[in-house]
């Protein structure tokens, strides 16, 4: 855009984002806005899929991204082009989220997903308004060595394609600077039960005529007519159970659902919030061991070390059967599996009688809202439910997902929250 004789330009940064946070990064030389910029088309195919990605990461963190302001999104980018990593920070910023809430989840996903330094979410935090950058009209990039090796630099697409790649990678087969991304993008996980309505009424813009409320409304104004005031049931997520096979065939997995369950304990919420909305978790082996408070620890790897200190039994057999009667007779009889969202995250195999687990599956699910199986072996080309333990368990289940990758978790959390259907 030309004005008084000079091109103006988003800026890479500048006095928008913290010093040198994009400079390992690198963006494409300023052009002159000359009529061949002025025809852009937009995304690529694959940028357009890395983008589509990350709108679904910020859903899985509890952003409320729908299809709408992922089309508002990627028309942002169709203007500003996706070369430049600040330019999608802020169409995102200003086109995905609606409270401030959303902020801070944005803020931790955009950080996981492209690859940023971890500290990025807390100083970038609030951020200033971007930079408008001046260039002389005239001036056109002269071809140096230093900006050819700029322009040569991975664009912000090319390096979240990585994390959209690793959304479909198993578990099991991931490498350990894999595992690390996978480990960012986790932290950005929220798992909420699906909501159910309360006896609790709640102020509403439409329902029931809340006679107290319009009372007042026509006291205050001294008994001039005045709007009528409603009132509607409020609702609640419902609790969920996760109870996570440590024995020695989940061993792949167990660290990777462990930081699930830890997002899950801890959500993105407010204090508020996830007092209401309470998740337990056990793990589940030759013993039944109740880990909720361990994983109380803000900082993951603080809880997994937790964890790992309070779990005896650690890649040892599987009896599920008698884990389940031990958590039914104990904690899921008297209320906590009671109208709950229970998740099961296991491969199936049972050491022990599989009639019991059967019998347990049976009574856990007439106590439970919903029961979830998550498999990681589901997920394996060819795979059957031929599992002794899995077979007894499935007719009892309302849900059998898999659990082997990222993408597959996120799934989980949108079942578990009734998003959708498996």
């Amino acid at each position: 855009m030309k004005r008084c004789g000079q091109s103006f330009r988003r800026g890479d940064g500048g006095a928008a984002m913290p010093s040198g946070l994009w400079e390992r990064v690198g963006t494409p030389d300023p052009q002159p806005a000359t009529a061949s910029n002025h025809g852009r088309t937009g995304p690529s195919a694959d940028a357009t899929t890395v983008l589509v990605g990350f709108a679904r990461a910020l859903r899985a963190a509890g952003v409320d991204a729908g299809s709408d302001r992922v089309q508002a999104f990627l028309g942002a980018l169709d203007v500003l082009g996706p070369g430049v990593r600040s330019d999608v920070y802020w169409a995102g910023r200003l086109t995905l989220c609606g409270d401030e809430d959303d902020l801070r989840r944005y803020d931790g996903v955009f950080a996981a997903y492209f690859d940023i330094r971890p500290d990025f979410a807390e100083r970038a935090h609030p951020l200033p308004r971007p930079a408008v950058r001046l260039a002389p009209a005239a001036t056109a990039p002269t071809g140096t060595g230093d900006e050819d090796v700029g322009a040569a630099a991975p664009t912000a697409a090319t390096l979240a394609s990585s994390a959209e790649v690793l959304r479909h990678r198993d578990v099991g087969e991931l490498s350990s600077s894999e595992r690390a991304a996978l480990r960012r993008l986790l932290a950005a996980f929220s798992l909420s039960g699906e909501p159910r309505r309360t006896p609790r009424l709640r102020p509403a813009g439409r329902g029931a005529v809340d006679p107290r409320r319009t009372v007042r409304e026509l006291l205050r104004g001294g008994g001039e007519p005045a709007r009528l005031r409603y009132r509607a049931p409020s609702a609640k997520p419902r609790r969920v159970v996760l109870l996570l096979d440590v024995s020695g065939s989940m061993a792949p997995y167990a660290d990777a659902l462990l930081r699930f369950a830890h997002a899950a304990a801890h959500g993105q919420a407010g204090p508020g919030e996830r007092a209401r909305n309470r998740t337990e978790v056990f793990t589940v082996g030759t013993r039944l061991t109740r880990v909720t408070r361990e994983l109380a620890h803000r900082d993951p790897d603080a809880a997994m070390a937790a964890v790992g200190a309070a779990v005896p039994d650690w890649s040892g057999g599987t009896r599920l059967g008698e884990m389940l009667r031990a958590f039914l007779d104990r904690w899921g009889q008297r209320g906590m599996a009671r109208g709950a969202v229970v998740v099961l995250l296991s491969d199936g195999w049972e050491c022990g009688d599989p009639a019991l687990l059967a019998a347990q599956m049976r009574r856990l699910h007439r106590l439970a809202h919903r029961v979830v199986w998550a498999n990681p072996r589901k997920g394996r080309p060819g795979y059957a439910p031929l599992a002794a333990g899995m077979a007894a368990a499935l007719p009892s289940v309302d849900s059998f997902v898999e659990g082997h990758s990222l993408g597959a978790l996120e799934h989980v959390a949108a079942v578990v929250r009734g998003a959708v259907d498996a």
